[in-house]
């Protein structure tokens, strides 16, 4: 892996159609004969559905069908499924409730889904809907944690007492408890993980077809994963034989988690499609996708750090309330389990680590995987508690953090919670942070602002992440339903260029340009000869689709295996050629040579040859395409370091990021400006949460930041130019070496900001503070302190 397209800064080949409108999403395909639907949704977080009344709706101009959950469960449909089995500390499995795709008797959270109204026109259908007639009676409603988690709270569902899910454990307790026995030193921290509402360009839609000739269905949807999403229409919910099932993801405008899961609007274009003979399309407004789209985070934790007198760590405890919203979405146990739990080490050689999660339903919409999914959430508890400890005992921050890392000749690592990690070189990371940040020449920085009348503070976070989300055996051991492997077919055309059809998705990080930078690298051919296919399971083998920063490291692994297959079928081919034994071909920069001699073969040639009749050799088969599957050994385990400077105004608590640092070990790099796009994405995330954005539903269930004009995005007005530097540690147990990258920006700088804050206001006396870190909550913090009371809200 070191030819000339192998960390080179080629531009993206999927901006040419993507910067000139020419990009073809979900709401641009358009079906002959195609009708349109709009969802009945409920208006409360908790009510009994007494009645629905259709008839003025049915008789409205243009419907073709108004269908209710009665009607729906007259079919032999499932309902829609999590893919994670978790169990509680006494062996019980976690309750899953019935999810169906329309509510038939009670609705659970603002949104859900009561009704569909089909018409010929997508103001038809929205307007008859308006007329769907729906008698409630009201329930009520527990709208967060603590109102879940309170004595006698009402029950969203019957079959979960005390609204608990599940009660689950990760590490040894008597490990944990033996280590703060001995402790010189204990600090304590409560925290919460802000909800956030996932908000891609595009939001989500699909188009149903079913072909009454053949008995197939075509699905097209904005989807992540479309063979996972196949798969659960076909086991699960539609029950529709998988064969007879294809699900297409054409361009799809960003995701970040909240395309991942199988929704509700997929089955039902489907169902409606077969109902009313043609094809029915539904997109989503803004406004329903904030009430839908699975939201993310969501912790409220209790974490405990002892130390000894030097400042080792000794052991950690963590106690965290999830909330899973009111049904279980498909990877939505895995989150505050798997993906949180199993990183509460992070980068440290913590010995003893004890985590407890309670996970509860309320009735708002469901939570699920968001960027970094589970690793933030550890992220920002880690790092928070760490600078806490740091200042409660008197210890210089990076120094602490420095003497904890883990060590280069410490690796392989076995962490106390599960994860062995293979390589790093965490404290590279943490020097090339501060000498980018100019973490030295600070406080003349912080004095230049007191003159101006401006509070300076500068926050650090060191964070480690997990990737790719293997092995398939420790899948099958955490109560996973599916496998994590990955597929990919590459295809060499007789002309010589190629075709990759790989299981995993695009949708914004660019694998149309980096997989072919792999295979154009392996194959000696020039990048414009390589496309990459991918979206629709009718062409490419089963894949897992993209998440949990993937499908580098096992989407691309994949498609090595494959090429590595063409190249030794095409050596016999070469050989044959070349009148050599098979032993005696070497295969280098797009050339097949005899050793030793100056007699070869380009590439394209045995291409051709591959494919024209009686010139392949005997015993082999014409063509030249082969099929691989990858499945990963470990997790890959990118790590950094953060450092972030704000200001802020005293009189109006506005925080002002000033710059961020951010020095990272994603592996082999394939193309340096695909991941400094991915690391500015997640750090813009990062930096939202930690300043802007927060989900708020009030006591009754209502959501009160459904739009943008009260959910508040980082702009580029809010951003400052981010500085990022690499260096790289190989993983040691995938062909690329590479470790992922798309998560990284989000997981590292919510803490760092968080700790440049309150690094800011410490002369104040301010010790904590929440994220958002608003105007109004940094000013209300400054005024408290100043009262003498020293907390903030």
């Amino acid at each position: 892996m070191s030819g000339a397209n192998i960390g080179a800064r080629v531009l993206r080949k999927e901006d040419r159609r993507f910067l000139r409108g020419k990009g073809r999403y979900t709401d641009d395909i358009r079906r002959p004969g195609e009708t349109y639907m709009v969802v009945v949704r409920s208006p409360l977080a908790h009510a009994k559905i007494n009645s629905i009344d259709a008839a003025e709706a049915l008789a409205a101009p243009g419907v073709l069908a108004v269908l209710t959950g009665a009607d729906l469960a007259k079919e032999e449909f499932g309902g829609l499924p999590c893919g994670w089995q978790i169990n509680s500390k006494d062996g019980s499995p976690m309750v899953e409730p019935p999810h169906a795709a329309l509510v038939v008797d009670r609705v659970r959270h603002v949104g859900d889904q009561v009704a569909i109204v089909v018409a010929e026109t997508r103001a038809q259908a929205k307007a008859a809907a308006q007329l769907v007639d729906v008698d409630y009676e009201e329930l009520s409603v527990v709208a967060s944690i603590p109102a879940a988690t309170a004595e006698g709270a009402p029950l969203v569902w019957d079959e979960a007492p005390g609204n608990q899910c599940y009660d689950w454990e990760i590490g040894d307790k008597a490990a944990m408890e033996a280590a703060f026995a001995r402790a010189d030193h204990v600090v304590e921290l409560e925290l919460s993980n802000n909800r956030l509402i996932p908000n891609a360009i595009e939001p989500r839609a699909a188009i149903g077809e079913y072909d009454e000739g053949t008995g197939d269905y075509t699905l097209w949807t904005t989807s992540q994963n479309p063979h996972l999403t196949r798969l659960l229409l076909s086991a699960f919910t539609m029950k529709i034989p998988e064969h007879k099932l294809r699900v297409v993801a054409p361009d799809v405008g960003g995701g970040f988690g909240s395309k991942i899961f199988h929704y509700a609007e997929e089955l039902l274009v489907l169902w409606a499609s077969n109902r009313v003979g043609r094809p029915v399309r539904w997109t989503a407004e803004r406004t329903e996708s904030f009430m839908t789209d699975c939201h993310g985070r969501d912790h409220l934790s209790k974490a405990r750090l002892a130390l000894d007198n030097a400042g080792n760590f000794l052991g950690l405890h963590v106690q965290t309330r999830a909330n899973l919203g009111a049904y279980l979405s498909t990877f939505a146990s895995s989150v505050p389990t798997y993906l949180y739990g199993t990183l509460l080490a992070g980068p440290y050689k913590t010995p003893a680590i004890y985590g407890e999660v309670q996970a509860v339903f309320t009735n708002t919409v469901p939570v699920d995987a968001y960027r970094g999914a589970g690793r933030p959430e550890a992220t920002y508890l880690l790092e928070r508690l760490v600078e806490h400890a740091a200042r409660e005992l008197g210890r210089d921050r990076v120094e602490l953090r420095r003497q904890n890392l883990i060590q280069p000749d410490q690796f392989p690592y076995q962490t106390p919670v599960a994860l062995e990690y293979d390589v790093g070189e965490y404290e590279r990371a943490l020097d090339m942070a501060l000498k980018m940040s100019d973490w030295a020449g600070f406080e003349a920085r912080r004095a230049e602002s007191k003159a101006r009348g401006k509070l300076r503070g500068i926050g650090i976070s060191t964070y480690l992440e997990a990737c790719g989300l293997a092995p398939s055996a420790l899948a099958g051991s955490i109560g996973a339903r599916a496998g994590l492997f990955e597929s990919s077919t590459v295809r060499v055309n007789p002309t010589g260029s190629v075709t990759v059809f790989t299981g995993v998705h695009s949708h914004g990080q660019g694998h149309e340009t980096a997989f072919a930078q792999i295979v154009a690298d392996h194959f000696g051919v020039t990048v414009e000869n390589v496309e990459i296919k991918h979206g629709d399971t009718s062409n490419s083998a089963f894949g897992m689709g993209t998440y949990g920063s993937r499908s580098l490291v096992v989407g691309g692994s994949a498609i090595i295996k494959a090429a590595d297959k063409i190249v030794n079928k095409a050596k016999k081919i070469a050989a044959h050629m070349l009148e050599a034994s098979v032993e005696d071909i070497e295969f280098k920069d797009g050339q097949f040579t005899v050793k030793g001699t100056d007699r070869g073969k380009a590439f394209g040639e045995v291409a051709f040859t591959a494919y024209v009749p009686h010139s392949y050799p005997e015993g082999v088969e014409p063509g030249l395409e082969e099929t691989a599957f990858y499945d990963p050994l470990n997790f890959t385990y990118p790590a950094g370091c953060h450092v972030v400077e704000v200001e802020i105004d005293p009189e109006t608590g506005v925080v002002t990021v000033l710059d961020v640092s951010a020095a990272d070990d994603v592996g082999r790099v394939i193309n340096p400006m695909i991941v400094e796009g991915q690391l500015h994405g997640g750090l813009a995330q990062g930096i939202g949460q930690a300043l802007l954005e927060g989900c708020v539903y009030d006591d009754t269930g209502q959501l009160l930041t459904g739009s943008y004009m009260n959910y508040t995005m980082p702009r580029a007005a809010d951003l400052p130019f981010f500085k990022g530097g690499n260096h790289v540690t190989l993983c040691t147990h995938n062909p690329l070496g590479s470790k992922g990258v798309g998560e990284m920006g989000a997981i590292g700088v919510p803490p760092a900001v968080i700790n440049a804050v309150l690094d800011a206001l410490a002369p104040l006396g301010v010790k904590t503070i929440e994220m958002p870190a608003t105007p109004e909550r940094v000013w209300k913090a400054m005024q408290r302190a100043k009262a003498g009371r020293g907390q903030a809200s």
